[in-house]
């Protein structure tokens, strides 16, 4: 084989910034031909993901529509990927974590018989409910998978358990590569309320809120925590990008509007949250990126779920697991704007998630896997 043919394939915000810094370092490489597929699982939030790193899809399946449901995203996904795969013939596809496009182009894939390369493979609550339905849809596509890009040791240690052995790498995450591209100390916020915050003088505390797992009476007790920090503390500043779903919308409104120090804007994009991020004093969130993406810029993360996939950092000590309950909430975020000793206990420890060469591994291990190269990467080490 002269020239691998791979296809890229993601569809949400979050599996953009993880996939673009791989989608550029694959086109660098002559011995691949690189092409990426967008499902548009998230249409807005995906697109401008795409503009910041400069990347045109050659398929664009756009299947976001109102009211959407895990069933109706799996049927597209599976019907346009089918007919995507038959003109294309990509020797390699390669998804990433667990959203339900990752799901459905690595069962497509299988279909076609293509082989499967899962990118940031081995995260496990091992509950399959929390969270849903991510902790299933990544444990599916393992299943189905050829190969295996881990973050971390932990993650590989997670297949080993489960008898996945073979083509199994351990290679860091690729969100540390995309932050060399968007963290810059002189960038100006599009977001003009972002420009205008006092990050020295204030504890400025970002926040995301959104998983599917967390609405109802959990979501109510963030929010109900988040809005008593504010008022508790008049050093403390909120900042709370709001997720688009209108569950998340109408709590927000409900809980946290109305505050001059809580400040409730709409989504932004990577570079803004990333920036954000580095400016800011810690992270409150439910997401599962920003578990790692705060870390690399010295920044405490409180988890605002019950478990996490993502326990090196817990480990390392940046990052605390804070629970959906109102009182934990609360006493761990006064914690940090109060207790210099904790935050800088925090803010110090060590990154175990990635060394800003995750892309370049990844493609040397498809070379390799492919026969295009001798031997395989070597591995990442926190």
């Amino acid at each position: 084989m002269k020239k691998i043919r791979v296809m890229s394939i993601f569809g949400t915000r979050p599996e953009a910034i993880k996939m673009a810094p791989l989608v550029k370092e694959l086109e660098r490489r002559e011995a691949i031909e690189s092409l990426c597929c967008v499902t548009a699982q998230h249409r807005q939030m995906l697109d401008s993901v795409l503009d910041i790193f400069r990347i045109t899809p050659d398929f664009d399946l756009n299947i976001m529509e109102p009211g959407q449901t895990l069933s109706t995203i799996t049927t597209k996904c599976l019907l346009g990927l089918e007919k995507v795969f038959q003109e294309a013939k990509p020797h390699l596809v390669l998804v990433h974590g667990d959203t339900t496009t990752a799901f459905s182009a690595a069962l497509a894939a299988f279909y076609g018989q293509i082989k499967v390369g899962h990118v940031e493979a081995g995260l496990r609550t091992y509950d399959k409910y929390s969270p849903f339905p991510e902790e299933m849809n990544r444990t599916l596509v393992g299943d189905l998978c050829d190969l295996h890009f881990s973050p971390t040791a932990a993650n590989r240690d997670n297949l080993r358990r489960e008898g996945i052995t073979k083509g199994v790498f351990l290679t860091g995450n690729t969100v540390i590569d995309a932050m060399s591209t968007t963290v810059r100390p002189n960038f100006c916020f599009p977001t003009r309320i972002l420009n205008d915050l006092d990050y020295e003088g204030k504890t400025v505390i970002a926040v995301t809120c959104h998983r599917r797992e967390n609405y109802g009476e959990p979501m109510k007790n963030i929010m109900t925590a988040l809005r008593r920090l504010v008022e508790t503390y008049p050093q403390a500043e909120l900042v709370y990008p709001v997720h688009l779903s209108p569950v998340v919308r109408e709590a927000a409104g409900k809980y946290l509007a109305g505050h001059e120090r809580i400040h409730l804007i709409d989504p932004i994009d990577v570079e803004e949250m990333h920036n954000l991020m580095a400016r800011c004093s810690f992270v409150m969130t439910d997401s599962g990126g920003l578990q790692e993406e705060a870390p690399a810029l010295g920044k405490p993360v409180l988890v605002l779920r019950r478990e996490t996939e993502r326990p090196e950092a817990v480990a390392a000590g940046t990052v605390k697991l804070a629970g959906t309950g109102e009182e934990d909430i609360f006493a761990l975020g006064a914690q940090l704007i109060t207790d210099k000793t904790f935050y800088d206990s925090m803010a110090h420890a060590v990154n175990p998630y990635g060394d800003g060469h995750a892309c370049e591994r990844i493609a040397d291990a498809v070379a390799y896997a492919f026969g295009l190269r001798d031997r395989a990467p070597e591995e990442f080490r926190a």
